[in-house]
């Protein structure tokens, strides 16, 4: 009997352990998982049909609302800019893709900020069964079981998760924040560099090493030329812009 219970315990111990790693979201430096689905686009498959792209996975809480049809609008309106990083994005909701193709088409009437009309190219993808939000961990459900928070993925093309950010359903994203965010990525990918706190595409970069040696130095002065220090513990190189105007 006791070998009964311990056995039972042991089942409910690992199916507990196995529930809790499925509810798991996706963490920086981990696969991001894919999924399906119908959008206004036709049914699409996230990450996997933007190719070799870097990607990005917005989620927002409900269609037809103020502070995400401005947050669609801001996006639609850095569409270009972002293509021309290699970046594409996808939006998803819990809404009906037919609720999303009347919202697409309400919004593409608008004229926000005197910008003039805004074509949505990206797709708006549908989840009514909720089963990708919780792939993602965009249900918050100290905040809403049926509606997803402002969720924001960023995938590089290997389909790595590389940032993650959850923003509360009454305040909107920073759509230039998040380019910039993409932008850091990307050059510190480039130049194996680390980027300061507010740094700018341009702006000088964190060398996470000692930039040279005494022999280095000898055998080219003109390296200390390119780094600078801040104390013992923070050096930077500095950038084509900072060289060029010396």
């Amino acid at each position: 009997m006791k070998t009964r219970i311990t056995l039972f315990l042991i089942s409910i111990l690992f199916a507990g352990l196995a529930e809790a790693q499925n509810k798991q979201i996706p963490l920086i430096g981990s696969k991001a998982p894919s999924f399906t689905a119908q959008s206004t686009v036709g049914e699409f498959t996230f990450p996997d049909d933007f190719g070799s792209s870097w990607k990005i996975l917005f989620s927002h809480p409900k269609d037809f609302t103020p502070v995400c049809s401005s947050e669609l609008l801001e996006l639609a309106y850095l569409y270009e800019k972002l293509a021309k990083m290699n970046v594409k994005f996808a939006v998803i909701s819990t809404d009906e893709v037919n609720q999303h193709r009347m919202w697409k088409a309400h919004l593409e009437e608008l004229d926000y900020k005197n910008r003039g009309k805004q074509q949505i190219h990206f797709p708006l993808i549908e989840d009514p069964n909720m089963q990708s939000s919780i792939k993602y961990g965009m249900l918050h459900s100290p905040a809403s079981t049926s509606r997803d928070i402002r969720g924001v993925y960023i995938l590089d093309p290997n389909n790595m998760v590389r940032s993650i950010n959850f923003y509360p359903i009454e305040v909107g994203r920073n759509m230039l924040e998040i380019e910039r965010t993409i932008a850091a990525l990307q050059t510190a990918d480039a130049t194996q560099l680390l980027t300061p706190a507010n740094w700018e595409l341009g702006d000088d970069m964190l060398v996470p090493y000692y930039p040279y040696t005494s022999k280095d130095l000898a055998e080219n002065p003109s390296l200390q030329n390119d780094y600078y220090n801040v104390g013992d513990r923070m050096w930077f190189k500095k950038s084509t812009a900072s060289l060029t105007s010396r």
